[in-house]
Formats: C-alpha cells, structure tokens, sequence
C-alpha cells in the first residue's frame, strides 16, 4: 500500500537514488555475524543480532563503534581508538568475505526496478536514471549489488566511502543530481530510515519512505521521527505504484 503525506510529481521525476540496507536488500544477519566475530575476536562477548541491527544506517565505522561501546561498556566517544581502528579493519575483511552469506534482495525488489524502468522508459522515450548510496563501504556495496542481479539497473552505485560525508549529507546525493542533470525537485531518495528522510530534506529532494527493513514498523514516529517522508511503501512492490506516472494517475 502507498500512503502520500505530500504528493510527489511523479511525472517530473528524473532520478531515483535508492538507500541499500534495509531497502533494497536485507543484509542484517550478515551484518551481525561480522559484528559478533569482531567481537570475539577482541575476547567480547557477542551481542543480541537486534542490538546490532539498529546500529545499522549511519556508515560502518559507526557500527562497529557502537557494537564496541555496548560491548565494552563505553559511550561511543570513549572507545579507545586503537581499539576501533584494529577492530573495523577485522570487520572489514571478514565481512568482505561473507558480504553474501545469508544476504538476499527484498521481495519484489527486481521487479519493481524493472518496472520502473521500463515504463519510465515507454511510450515516450524518456529514461529515469537509478542509482544506489548508501553509507556501507562501497566495494562490498557494489560486490552485493552484483551479486544480486541488481547492479545493471544503476547508473553509479556510491558507498560511505565515495565521499567525504555519509548520508545525511547531501553531498553524493547532489553528485548525483549533477551527473544525470536532475533538479532537486525531479530527484526521490528512497530509504528505510530517518537518514534517508534527511538526506532528501538535505538536497532539496522528495523523500519514499519504505515500511520494512531493520526498523519497527511504526515508522512515521520511530524510524522518521518528526521527519516524516513524502510518501510511504508498505512493500518493495509498491515502488512501482508511488513512482510511476501511469500508476497514479497522471500524465507523463
């Protein structure tokens, strides 16, 4: 189902910049596994994998700092930084290797984009461009992408470490508002949390928000807080729905 809180104009629409986790794919369990292994391999004790998942969003320096303050007993800010840099570099690699272990794409997901793209592109020509950012690293970001089949339906897929920011940041978000031409106003950041909601708001971009993911489900006030999103997807399969002009109604 599609809730619109503020109409998109979805006829207008030039680029469509999906978030990853949570979003496009559930990767939570891979997520955990690697967390919990760089943990033990500090002599931590494992976290519960719902702990770790809701640390899930803002880049993965700040997993595994977070997943370390819990496990240590520290705030965040106090973890020894010799510590964290040793540990994320663990987290690195071991999750590099197990990036596909369990990881799958979200249910209607392939569909939706090849919806999107083919009646974006029929009957009158004109083609919407995707892409991906996300805040994981972009090498395991573009191996998953790959891995998935999902990588052909984006333009440029852009990781935590493309740019000097992580979402929310506007910064890869008007990156790529400037490589495919597209106003603010002909862009939707599509996304599963409050980061996404603002990086939109950032960039001066419509914002989808999606009802699945790492998040509890009520979302307007847990996951967006007072930051709600333009509209909100119930199911992957309903992209298609809130982001084509045919669907809702309206002249392309």
């Amino acid at each position: 189902m599609v809730h619109i809180f503020r109409p998109i104009p979805v006829e207008r629409l030039k680029l469509l910049v999906f978030d990853l986790d949570g979003t496009l794919i559930d990767s939570a369990q891979d997520l955990c596994n690697s967390v919990n292994e760089t943990l033990k391999a500090f002599a931590y004790e494992p976290l519960p994998d719902p702990a770790i998942a809701s640390f899930v969003g803002n880049g993965a320096p700040m997993l595994v700092r977070r997943s370390l303050a819990v496990a240590s007993n520290h705030r965040p800010e106090d973890v020894d930084e010799e510590l964290f840099a040793n540990a994320y570099q663990f987290f690195l690699k071991y999750y590099r290797e197990h990036k596909l272990d369990f990881t799958y794409a979200y249910e209607g997901v392939l569909e939706a984009l090849k919806a999107l793209k083919t009646l974006h592109e029929a009957p009158s020509g004109r083609t919407l461009a995707m892409a991906v950012l996300t805040n994981k690293p972009v090498r395991p970001a573009r191996g998953i992408c790959e891995g998935l089949g999902l990588a052909s339906y984006f333009r440029e897929i852009y990781g935590g470490d493309s740019f000097a920011a992580k979402k929310p940041d506007p910064t890869g978000l008007r990156k790529l508002m400037e490589e495919t031409g597209a106003q603010p106003e002909e862009t939707a950041m599509i996304g599963d949390s409050q980061v996404d909601v603002l990086t939109a708001r950032n960039a001066g971009a419509w914002a989808v928000g999606c009802a699945f993911g790492f998040g509890p489900q009520t979302l307007e006030t847990q996951i967006f807080g007072e930051t709600p999103p333009d509209v909100l997807v119930d199911t992957a399969a309903d992209w298609t729905e809130a982001l084509t002009p045919a669907r809702m109604g309206l002249k392309a």
